[in-house]
């Protein structure tokens, strides 16, 4: 294949996560441009919705998401804690999956926040993923609302570890899963045969022999106290909010809204389909981030196609 047609093929690849959406009207783009014109402290919120379009797909996209496509449930805070062979499930989906799902690449959404901010545009970026890829793109100020799957951590002691490192352990203890990248799907998921979960091996924390977990707020955990408290500082001094692609079905996102309107501050949201806070949004565009996002404050194309 020659080089046009694989990076064609690669951006087909990235896009089959991206549910059916109307294109974005220029009236649109410049009403959330004239919002933010004046608002250079503004708070971003982002969500699953951004990076669909790297390739990650998110839960409830109609058609498109994982509980469309897939029987794939996320895994619950209690269940992990509890059962050693739900933990054996998870790591070894989670090691079978970690070299694409590190490797992925921010888009031009993550990309323009990166400059905005570069440009003192916006205050910081709050993000409900776990996909580093803000700070991939270059931000510096990123609060990872859910934690992050590039660190692991032990849950009795303070002990953490690079999730590249870890996985370099994994491989070691478990030489049966060479053929690991076989296993993976055509649309993403992991196929894992339960005689290989079965015999998966996942190493205790090194410091106090107690179980470890990637960093990341599992459904039915509590966000850290002192996270929210940071967050809730941050809608205080903003001078309001940006959702991009968050359905805010999830109440740790929604809250930032909700904080955000009790102080009177305008919000706005792009986001393909409906929002949990559409009734609270001041600015409410149906669109796709990456049609939006990007062609904010780019003065040198609009000179160009001027």
């Amino acid at each position: 294949m020659r080089l046009g047609g694989a990076l064609r093929c690669r951006s087909v690849m990235r896009q089959q996560y991206v549910p059916q959406h109307k294109p974005a009207l220029e009236d649109d783009i410049k009403r959330l441009e004239d919002f933010l014109l004046s608002k250079p402290n503004i708070l971003v919120l982002t969500g699953a919705g951004i990076s669909t379009e790297s390739g990650i797909p998110d839960y409830r996209s109609a058609g498109v998401g994982l509980y469309a496509r897939t029987n794939h449930k996320p895994i619950q805070h209690m269940e992990f804690l509890k059962s050693i062979n739900v933990r054996k499930r998870y790591w070894a989906r989670n090691f079978v999956g970690w070299p694409n799902f590190s490797s992925t690449q921010p888009n031009a959404t993550h990309h323009a926040l990166a400059r905005f901010e570069r440009e003192a545009r916006v205050q910081s970026v709050v993000t409900q993923n776990v996909d580093r890829l803000h700070t991939k793109a270059g931000s510096k100020g990123v609060i990872e609302l859910h934690g992050s799957g590039y660190v692991v951590k032990c849950l009795k002691c303070d002990y953490r570890i690079d999730r590249h490192e870890f996985q370099s352990i994994l491989s070691s203890l478990n030489p049966a899963f060479k053929d690991a990248p076989d296993m993976i799907r055509p649309d993403g998921d992991v196929e894992i045969p339960l005689e290989y979960i079965d015999n998966f091996v996942i190493p205790t924390c090194p410091s106090c022999g107690g179980d470890l977990k990637p960093e990341i707020v599992f459904f039915g955990d509590n966000v850290p106290r002192q996270r929210l408290d940071t967050i809730a500082g941050m809608v205080y001094n903003s001078d309001g909010l940006l959702v991009l692609g968050s359905s805010l079905l999830v109440f740790s996102g929604y809250r930032i809204v909700l904080q955000t309107r009790d102080l009177k501050l305008p919000v706005a949201i792009v986001n393909i389909g409906e929002t949990r806070a559409d009734h609270l949004a001041d600015i409410k565009i149906s669109a796709k981030c990456g049609d939006v996002i990007p062609k904010l404050f780019d003065y040198r194309n609009k000179a160009q196609s001027s």
